[in-house]
């Protein structure tokens, strides 16, 4: 008995949001859409019952592509939904599990075994969350009030966050399935674009000032930059209060990733039957989409989530696999592989920073391999498993009866085209989004919104917008609903 056949019946069992029947017109997509989006805000707004103040933010360097908050039901965000992501396409990738998507009961087999590992991730991630740190920690004097012991009142905060996890699972498959875009991308926009929203227009009292509270300051004389043209009055000016670098950076990556989404090889097509009919199939140069940039933050994530939880449970731990002051790494093999997150974690000239050159150097060219190699790995095993790779796009080209003029109407020869071509764009486009995220994040942004996190809202952001440009127009012209076989 192989696997699959042990698994099945577990496998296809499990929970499932039911596909709309016929076609879901566009402002039902557009009602569930912004419906799951305010239950998202909602819940992100609900603190754990329980919950002691004081506790340190496991995540909080990579909230904004994690979409969650610390301390409430949205604890974990998107993070266990990214991890089991990456699992299985690792196992998929190396060919171990055996099951090919494009069979209907593989495919069923596929999407449970995706659920099923989200629930465990998501387990595994609150339990250490809960009972191995001060993570989460819980309030002794709730407990003596509802006379339990702190052990049970644990358990509730545990229930609480894995609730939460299993919710925005189910939350992401009916914006799948339902809305428009995907759950994880919209998630991820309302994070991001919270902190940019803050980053602009926060005010005094209402939390940290905002770019355009600190200049408001500044030109009416209420904000010091310094004596001018001095080294502290650049300095004021480029970062804080004035952050006129973290204003170009924004505006920079906005125009560098809208403008890369537009670059593309176009492949001419014709229809094989259909005289005059014509075609292009383009390949963008970031062709993998920036999702991919996702999963390698969120390995770098989870190696950190390690390094504390081995800190707040091995009292031994030696000082060079990594030493931790106050929540934060500061020394060790931990400290290396941390990604740089801000100017002030770098810049050891200006004095924002301790350490030698050579040791923050390293950190720096190690944060950028990181990133360069992995995004151009992840976005090759991104095309692979979403039906993108050169195989894949053959027989998509073949199945709409379109062929590429000058080549024979056959599979293989159309792979062999498309191999010119989706292999390379792949691989750059990967590494271009991986060093245009530690760039940004080097340089700091508006919100301190992580580069990443910048780069994803923008290229999803796009891409809902072209998405919602293709819903309106089959809305209005139906017969294309059964072109793009959405009917």
């Amino acid at each position: 008995m192989s696997w699959k056949d042990a698994a099945e019946p577990v496998l296809t069992r499990m929970p499932v949001v039911s596909r709309p029947q016929g076609h879901v017109p566009f402002k039902r997509k557009l009602l569930w859409t912004g419906g799951i989006l305010v239950i998202y805000f909602f819940l992100t707004n609900i603190a754990l019952f329980g919950l002691d103040a004081g506790g340190s933010d496991i995540f909080g360097q990579f909230r904004s592509i994690l979409a969650g908050e610390q301390g409430s039901l949205m604890q974990v965000g998107i993070g266990p939904i990214v991890t089991a992501s990456i699992v299985l396409q690792l196992l998929g990738g190396a060919n171990l599990l055996g099951l090919d998507t494009s069979d209907p009961r593989d495919q069923i087999l596929y999407q449970g075994l995706q659920k099923l590992l989200v629930i465990v991730v998501t387990a595994a991630t609150a339990f250490p969350m809960v009972f191995a740190g001060d993570f989460l920690p819980a309030n002794a004097e709730i407990a003596a009030g509802l006379g339990i012991n702190i052990t049970i009142l644990q358990l509730i905060i545990f229930t609480q966050v894995f609730i939460g996890g299993v919710l925005i699972l189910f939350m992401d498959e009916i914006v799948s399935k339902w809305g428009v875009g995907s759950g994880v991308g919209l998630f991820i926009i309302a994070a991001v674009s919270q902190q940019l929203v803050g980053g602009f227009f926060s005010w005094s009292g209402l939390g940290t000032p905002g770019f355009f509270a600190n200049w408001y300051g500044i030109l009416f004389g209420d904000l010091e930059l310094g004596p001018t043209f001095t080294g502290e009055w650049f300095q004021s000016l480029l970062f804080d209060p004035g952050n006129v670098l973290g204003l170009v950076t924004t505006v920079f990556i906005f125009a560098v990733v809208v403008y890369a989404e537009s670059v593309r090889v176009e492949i001419p097509l014709s229809h094989s039957r259909v005289r005059g009919a014509r075609g292009r199939f383009p390949v963008k140069l970031i062709y993998a989409s920036v999702l991919p940039m996702i999963l390698v933050r969120a390995l770098q994530a989870n190696i950190q989530f390690m390094g504390q939880i081995l800190q707040n449970q091995w009292a031994g731990m030696p000082a060079w696999l990594g030493e931790y002051s106050d929540g934060d790494v500061i020394g060790g093999v931990f400290f290396y592989l941390a990604p740089i997150q801000s100017p002030e974690q770098w810049m050891w000239f200006l004095g924002t920073t301790t350490g030698e050159p050579w040791e923050i150097m390293l950190r720096v060219t190690i944060d950028l391999s990181f990133m360069i190699v992995g995004g151009a790995i992840f976005a090759i095993f991104w095309v692979e498993t979403t039906g993108m790779g050169p195989e894949a796009t053959a027989k998509q080209i073949q199945s709409s009866g379109m062929q590429i003029p000058g080549f024979r109407r056959n599979p293989q020869v159309v792979e062999k085209v498309m191999e010119r071509y989706i292999p390379q764009v792949t691989v750059i486009g990967g590494a271009l989004v991986g060093l245009l995220a530690v760039m940004t994040n080097m340089l700091g942004s508006i919100g301190n919104v992580s580069g990443e996190g910048l780069l994803l809202t923008v290229s999803i952001t796009y891409k809902l917008y072209e998405e919602i440009a293709e819903e309106q127009m089959m809305e209005m012209h139906p017969m294309m609903r059964q072109m793009f076989g959405r009917e």
